[in-house]
């Protein structure tokens, strides 16, 4: 079946993009758009249970994912600003319903028309940024759930390496957990300190000044660490920096 001319993408805002940065949602929409998509942003979007499935409650888990997959099957695709979202719906899903044959079905087919925004751009759209600038020295953290679960890692810097003027410096152990994950952070606050510490230690040792990272969860961890230790290194989501929108507050700077 040939590709649609201008697919119809569902944009997964996700939970911490609604509550903490919605710029991270406006600037998915500005690229895909620009990238030559039609973008719905579907109401009866949730949560994606992540949180639910990785503490063993898979009757919760199983309840939020159908809502999940009916709102947003139909669509040609659905793109996310989140490996580890995107992940659940694409590695999760697909095992909850092994006695549902029929919501199995449907957890499946979403699962393959499911993509981190970087990969979706790169991969399927084959699109570049043009005319797009960002002065200034950056380094980026690759994920766990992205990089590991999805396989994220070329897409962003493709991306990055089309901006005029921006300049990357590769961090040592960009591809180590910063040690959020979640729930993790909270059960194991001690390991989650040291591993965090590791990161904005091998952050400022690039020389860079603004940290890039494709999912919130990990940025708000790494901002806040780097903030405590008085560290001028700002924070910003990789398709913030794309999408043109690098003049508002970094993650965690006041917005007066």
């Amino acid at each position: 079946m040939p590709e649609p001319a201008r697919p119809r993408v569902a944009l997964f805002v996700t939970c911490l993009v609604d509550m903490f940065r919605p710029t991270i949602g406006f600037a998915a929409v500005g690229l895909l758009t620009e990238a030559g998509c039609e973008v719905v942003v579907p109401e009866a979007q949730t949560c994606c249970g992540q949180p639910a499935y990785n503490s063993g409650d898979r009757a919760t888990t199983r309840r939020i994912a159908k809502g999940v997959i009916a709102a947003f099957e139909g669509y040609d695709y659905v793109v996310g600003p989140s490996g580890s979202c995107i992940g659940t719906i694409v590695k999760d899903y697909p095992a909850l319903f092994d006695d549902e044959p029929e919501w199995a079905a449907r957890a499946k087919a979403l699962a393959a028309q499911s993509y981190e925004i970087t990969a979706f751009l790169t991969e399927v759209m084959k699109f570049i940024p043009t005319d797009m600038r960002f002065d200034g020295r950056v380094t980026y953290h690759d994920s766990c759930s992205g990089l590991r679960g999805l396989g994220v890692h070329d897409q962003p810097r493709a991306l990055l390496a089309a901006v005029e003027g921006l300049e990357l410096i590769e961090m040592k152990d960009a591809d180590v957990c910063c040690g959020f994950g979640g729930a993790f952070c909270v059960k194991y606050p001690a390991i989650s300190n040291k591993m965090v510490s590791d990161k904005t230690a091998n952050i400022a040792a690039t020389g860079a000044e603004t940290l890039l990272a494709g999912d919130l969860g990990c940025l708000m961890n790494m901002a806040g660490k780097l903030s405590r230790e008085g560290r001028p290194v700002k924070a910003r989501h990789v398709i913030e920096v794309l999408a043109g929108m690098s003049d508002r507050p970094a993650i965690g700077e006041s917005e007066e």
